[in-house]
């Protein structure tokens, strides 16, 4: 019987990327996300809404009897610094990036417990470990996410439970683009100029791709990484060490 992976936020970017990775391995993959995709197996899931986070997972635990590995990659990005977030866009982040993240766990772990064993990946950021500008909820939710797979490591490490945080760097995924196209429409400034001023932050002088990202997603979901737990796993071109 294959192993069973869920991802959420698996339409798009670095979710797709590990969509496609962990299928690659031979995982039967579980795709949550409110865009449809034809990669995985497809569940419109609205991350947002613990309710239906839970009774999605519920139906696949009933169908499959078992859960291995969980991707928690649902999230979205806001630019504001503190003053400029209002409590609406702060509940907004917080709603996908950290409930759905506990919704999902949640969700998971009666089974993984009972099957003593199971790994739980969190997609951080490198802004659980560094602050940036204009950027206040969405560097909330990530560290709050690196404090859950520590909290997580933790609580079911007997039960033979992993969980671990992926932090990537600046990735170049859709999300980034849009971002990039935004910035550009409200500055003047030429694409191709910021993108490489983007990429020239970088120690490594480049932009990540969502494939490097999947690489270490699927490097923890698997045996090779059963002694890795509590960890956050940088994977930023350098852009931390600095």
């Amino acid at each position: 019987m294959s192993e069973v992976a869920i991802v959420t936020g698996g339409s798009k970017g670095i979710g797709l990327a590990i969509v496609e990775k962990l299928a690659e391995q031979g995982y039967r993959v579980y795709n949550l996300d409110i865009v449809t995709s034809d990669k995985g197996e497809y569940r419109h899931c609205d991350m947002r809404d613990v309710s239906a986070v839970q009774s999605v997972i519920a139906d696949i635990c009933e169908q499959e009897e078992r859960i291995d590995v969980l991707v928690c990659n649902a999230g979205i990005h806001r630019s504001a610094n503190i003053e400029q977030t209002s409590q609406a866009l702060l509940d907004e982040v917080i709603a996908l990036n950290i409930k759905g993240a506990f919704a999902a766990t949640q969700a998971v772990l009666p089974s993984m417990r009972e099957a003593k064993q199971g790994s739980i990946i969190y997609l951080a950021s490198d802004q659980a470990l560094v602050g940036k500008r204009n950027s206040f909820a969405y560097n909330l939710s990530k560290a709050a996410l690196a404090s859950m797979a520590k909290t997580t490591a933790l609580d079911y490490a007997e039960f033979g439970i992993r969980a671990n945080a992926v932090c990537p760097g600046t990735i170049e995924t859709p999300l980034f683009h849009a971002a990039i196209d935004s910035y550009c429409e409200r500055s003047g400034e030429p694409k191709d100029k910021v993108v490489a001023q983007e990429a020239s932050l970088q120690p490594l002088g480049r932009l990540g791709q969502p494939e490097e990202v999947a690489e270490l997603v699927a490097f923890l979901a698997s045996d090779k990484a059963r002694f890795i737990t509590g960890s956050l796993q940088v994977i930023d071109g350098g852009y931390t060490a600095q």
